[in-house]
């Protein structure tokens, strides 16, 4: 008898179930379970994007989207005086002072070359 991966919790709802599938035990599973139909040959080829796979340049393109639009959570110290002013051009422009900050730091990097 095959060996029976994790076992899989019944939810009450769609929102519990991805939260399992979230947590390690959850991904280990997915893992398992991708991994075994692989074994099986019960995975299917997509149609999908008609895009080679290994077309480093559309990769490249790609990933350098996703950064642009993903953050990290970084601690910088910043001058007092700095950080009161970009507060005052947050008020006036009706914005948040860290979007002020964000958008000082992308024009100066963007003139620094």
């Amino acid at each position: 008898m095959p060996h029976k991966s994790a076992r899989i919790r019944r939810s009450k709802s769609e929102a519990e179930e991805a939260n399992w599938y979230a947590t390690p035990e959850g991904r280990r599973h997915t893992e398992r379970e991708f991994a075994s139909a692989l074994r099986m040959g019960k995975i299917a080829r997509s149609a999908g994007l008609k895009i080679q796979k290994t077309d480093a340049q559309v990769l490249e393109r790609l990933m350098e989207q996703a950064k642009e639009n993903a953050t990290r959570s970084i601690s910088i110290r910043v001058p007092i005086a700095d950080l009161e002013r970009a507060k005052r051009i947050a008020e006036e422009t009706g914005e948040g002072y860290q979007t002020v900050l964000k958008r000082a730091i992308r024009v100066g990097l963007r003139r620094a070359g």
